[in-house]
């Protein structure tokens, strides 16, 4: 190996093993208002000036301000021998809780969930499954009951979900022509956020909202008067209550929370109810068949590990699971982050 070649292997090496570090930087400045500040005063601001409108300490928010430049999250700029900060078009779309594509509420959830758990990989590795229900203090809940414990907690959840919607709902719902799919079931459908994307496109369509009943609960109180025509909600488990009949049902970011058998289970059961020439449609990060990437299913099939008893799949293990179904034409599409699986009952 050159020295070149060192160097950069050692390069590497600090950034992966700092990783955990970047993040927090990244979760810091949101939860203190960084972005938001910037997005609003419209001008560079200095660090005094930040520190004084946050209510921080001049040193920590000026090394804050200077990682954050490292990272490419904030832009500075000298004036008479002073550092002014302002956002980069990153921080403006999608750390600024304001903006419509913002992602500050799943970076919240991270922060205050996922990140805590993840000290804990080694142990969960070494057992298999993911021991959340100990090292969150929620002992016999899943993670789905723990965060449906509280209001703060639900809606801490239902905000972290919405967020990947504000950025790819509309591309994984215009991935297939869904037009001629009249009655549409979201099963899990939170709030309602991917729904929304949906009426927008197909305005002939109208869909419903199947989920647990204190999602259904808070999601009623939060829905738009303008969309309540063809947005519906219903309560229910989709594992234990009957589903309606439907011309198509969406599973999105669904089904890589279970395992094989309660997955079979499911698409089993939308088969049977599902109308003639209907459908399911999955959305998900799919692995590659090599299982060698995509870097971003990898990390979601460790958070899935952590909290969860699922996994994510590959394109020929999803096809295999609705063939077993029942499902004959199977197609799939890939994203720019969620890959579209569309399965059509004959």
């Amino acid at each position: 190996m050159s020295v070149t070649e060192d160097t950069e292997t050692i390069r590497t090496l600090f950034r992966q093993q700092h990783g955990f570090l970047m993040s927090k930087i990244m979760f810091t400045a949101c939860e203190l208002g960084v972005f938001d500040l910037l997005l609003e005063s419209g001008e560079p601001l200095s660090s005094g000036a930040i520190a004084e409108r946050l209510g921080t300490s001049p040193s920590g928010t000026e090394r804050l301000l200077e990682a954050c430049v490292s990272l490419k999250l904030l832009r500075m700029e000298r004036k008479d021998s002073e550092g002014l900060y302002g956002n980069t078009n990153l921080a403006n779309l999608c750390l600024a809780k304001s903006s419509p594509k913002s992602q500050y509420h799943y970076l919240k959830f991270q922060s205050e969930v996922i990140y805590p758990g993840l000290q804990f990989l080694t142990d969960i590795v070494r057992e298999g499954k993911g021991p959340f229900k100990t090292t969150h203090g929620m002992l016999q809940k899943s993670f789905f009951e723990a965060s449906c414990s509280s209001e703060e907690k639900l809606q801490r959840f239902s905000d972290a979900m919405d967020d990947a919607w504000s950025l790819y709902g509309r591309e994984v719902m215009s991935a297939f022509n869904l037009s001629h799919f009249s009655l549409i079931y979201d099963l899990g459908g939170g709030s309602g956020a991917l729904a929304k994307e949906c009426i927008s496109l197909y305005p002939n369509s109208t869909i419903t909202v199947f989920d647990l009943h204190k999602v259904v609960e808070r999601a009623k109180k939060h829905s738009m008067s303008s969309n309540k025509m063809r947005i519906t909600f219903k309560e229910g488990d989709f594992f234990k209550d009957p589903v309606p009949e439907a011309d198509l049902y969406i599973l999105a970011r669904t089904l890589h929370d279970w395992q094989d058998e309660k997955c079979l289970q499911l698409l089993t059961k939308l088969h049977q109810v599902c109308r003639p020439g209907g459908g399911v449609l999955v959305i998900e990060m799919l692995l590659n068949e090599d299982r060698c990437g995509p870097f971003e299913a990898h990390l979601h099939s460790i958070l899935m590990l952590v909290l969860t008893e699922g996994k994510e799949r590959t394109p020929s293990e999803y096809k295999a699971l609705y063939t077993a179904a029942g499902f004959k034409e199977v197609q799939h599409k890939k994203g720019s982050r969620y890959s579209i699986i569309l399965g059509r009952k004959q």
